[in-house]
């Protein structure tokens, strides 16, 4: 390779890690979907977390713009496993912010389905248990008449620091085709299997009712993507302790959860000695040297490890911390 090549390679490199660092972390929580939730099983057969799916195609469209740095689906689900965290708490600002600060992210997304169903305007037949709503989108109903498929969402983007809602975004969508099955018309609908029901999969974006959720949920997606100057910058100070040494290579006692980043640069610093106060005798300041610096290569939500370079070897109990 040559010298200009390489150089041009080492500024890609810069520039693609600064603007990932750039990124703010969001985590986008299942959608309240209790507005539509009598009308679910009579579309799927089943009770299905629509608001999971809807959470987890907003999450694709989120990913796919690059505007966010957006949490994994497994470090979401294991904070609200340990959190106890219920459905009933997934609209509440307050709560999901509190939620966020454990995961380490600049804001939540939350939000609720608002309409989930058909665009059948008969009023003849089904839907009478769901009163004027089932009337309107058929939802329960046994109507065979062609319809079109209608979905409504609403988000909220909050801050997960002041609970402060930074930005709304709706979206709607409908269906360009009509069909006696929300669920046909373009594909198989895939295994309907309760909560797991795949809404991010081909099959069912090529149904009249994936149609439909692909628009709405798209819709937001813009929406919230512009949103994204409105995020404050967070500043995270990290400050631990190295729990092993060896080799050059440091493992720390802070993750994740302490905001510790893949690609951080920590000080590694050890104390050189005590001052005391000649009256008292108690510390007023500790002296401490810097060692050298720490590139974090991995970290978890607990722990670290990183690549350690300095004047003398790091030792296990010296400091890291954020670099100035």
């Amino acid at each position: 390779m040559s010298r200009l090549a390489s150089y041009l390679l080492i500024v890609f490199v810069f520039v693609s890690t600064s603007a990932a660092q750039q990124k703010k972390r969001v985590a986008v929580f299942n959608f309240d979907y209790a507005t539509v939730h009598s009308g679910v099983a009579s579309i799927f057969g089943t009770d299905v977390d629509v608001g999971r799916g809807i959470a987890d195609v907003l999450v694709e469209d989120l990913v796919k713009s690059g505007v966010y740095s957006v949490i994994e689906r497994k470090a979401l689900d294991k904070v609200l496993g340990e959190q106890n965290f219920s459905n009933s708490n997934r609209a509440d600002p307050s709560t999901a912010a509190k939620l966020g600060r454990l995961l380490g992210v600049e804001a939540i997304i939350i939000g609720s389905i608002t309409e989930f169903g058909r665009d059948d305007k008969s009023t003849s037949v089904g839907g009478g248990a769901l009163g004027g709503l089932g009337r309107k989108y058929g939802l329960g109903g046994v109507s065979k008449r062609e319809a079109k498929a209608v979905v409504a969402v609403t988000a909220r983007m909050v801050n997960t620091d002041t609970g402060e809602i930074l930005g709304v975004a709706t979206g709607k969508g409908e269906s360009t085709r009509s069909g006696t099955s929300l669920l046909g018309a373009g594909g198989s609908s895939g295994s309907a299997g309760g909560a797991g029901y795949d809404m991010t999969s081909k099959n069912f974006a090529a149904t009249i009712l994936g149609e439909a959720v692909t628009q709405a949920v798209s819709s937001v997606a813009r929406q919230l993507d512009q949103n994204a100057t409105r995020l404050p910058t967070r500043t995270v100070q990290i400050e631990g302790l190295v729990a092993d040494a060896s080799q050059g290579t440091l493992i720390l006692n802070v993750g994740a959860k302490a905001g510790v980043k893949v690609g951080d640069r920590l000080q590694v610093r050890r104390q050189s000695r005590e001052i005391k106060d000649p009256a008292t005798g108690k510390v007023i300041r500790r002296i401490e040297d810097r060692v050298g610096e720490v590139v974090i290569t991995e970290a978890d939500e607990n722990s670290s490890v990183g690549t350690f370079t300095g004047s003398s070897p790091a030792k296990v109990g010296d400091r890291v911390v954020s670099a100035p």
